[in-house]
């Protein structure tokens, strides 16, 4: 005789506890599935923080093969906050080098607990990895060479030279359309140069590099006209150049975008100890040379940048 599951005795006592076995094997599988960061830093008694390698002069590796930069310095103060809040005296930390195409996966799969490099934070990022407060205030820039054609560097710094609109087959239209321009895949300089060449309808040519150093021998050998990158990245790849004197970085910010620490996630409290660390660094006096070394002194809009991002406890 068939007795429905609802009638039956013996089925209907067990029912709550099969629930309740069932929600504790979610509960444990959700807890594998979003393992918080600051548990595993105290089970490993060490924290794992990525660096991108060709950053300067956010992260590099330095000729020691150690990582080393602006990001690198402001990471190592959140290891300090980890090491006081958790109690870990002995915390090691761990610096690992991770590709600029699989720097957000490194942080999704848990090999790095936060990277440390140039990244904008943007909305679609976000829908795969969170960041901390900014950590500096960039956008995207320009380097040509100092022998480029002044109605070039018009059209860059101006949008279009004066009194002449960009109309199809005009000399500002041709000279954009015969100039290569390089940057870096996979950063936000890259969209918006594509996007710029589209919304304009131009049959620019578009030579990729792999590295900023890369882009700034281009300019020099003139055999791309037009380098785009982040502006702190720029300034600091042209000022080490040999030839900087044959380099021009263009004082426009054609987008502004702030930086910041990308990390897991889902993980408010490692995000509330990233954000302390840098808060507390920000309101310190210690802060104002550390900026100096990577990028000389602060003027009164970055002063008031930083004022502003540090939270208050």
């Amino acid at each position: 005789m068939q007795v429905p599951i609802g009638k039956s005795p013996l089925l209907s006592a067990r029912l709550p506890t099969i629930g309740v076995m069932a929600g504790l094997a979610g509960f444990s599988l959700w807890t594998a599935a979003e393992a918080q960061t600051l548990d595993r830093i105290r089970a490993a008694s060490a924290i794992k923080l990525g660096y991108e390698v060709d950053a300067r002069p956010f992260s590099f590796k330095n000729e020691s093969g150690t990582a080393e930069g602006y990001a690198v310095g402001l990471c190592t103060k959140v290891a300090d906050q980890v090491k006081s809040e958790l109690g870990l005296p002995k915390l090691t930390v761990e610096w690992v080098p991770v590709e600029l195409d699989q720097r957000f996966q490194a942080v999704n799969d848990g090999s790095i607990d936060l990277l440390c490099g140039a990244d904008t934070v943007t909305l679609a990022r976000r829908k795969d990895v969170s960041f901390s407060v900014s950590i500096f205030p960039s956008g995207t820039g320009a380097v040509v060479n100092s022998n480029s054609p002044l109605a070039l560097r018009d059209i860059l710094e101006h949008g279009q030279p004066p009194d002449r609109p960009i109309w199809r087959g005009s000399p500002a239209r041709t000279l954009l359309e015969q100039a290569a321009f390089s940057v870096v895949p996979g950063t936000m300089s890259e969209n918006w140069l594509k996007e710029r060449i589209s919304n304009f309808q131009l049959a620019s040519t578009v030579v990729p590099v792999k590295t900023y150093d890369e882009g700034i021998k281009r300019a020099l050998s003139s055999s791309t006209a037009v380098f785009f990158g982040e502006l702190p990245l720029l300034l600091d790849a042209a000022g080490r150049s040999e030839a900087s004197g044959r380099l021009i970085v263009l004082s426009r910010h054609f987008t502004y975008e702030p930086l910041g620490l990308a990390l897991a996630r889902t993980d408010e409290d490692f995000r509330l100890t990233v954000d302390r660390a840098l808060s507390a660094f920000y309101r310190s006096e210690d802060f104002r040379s550390f900026f100096t070394e990577w990028f000389g002194q602060p003027d009164d809009e970055i002063v008031t940048f930083f004022r502003q991002t540090a939270l208050p406890e």
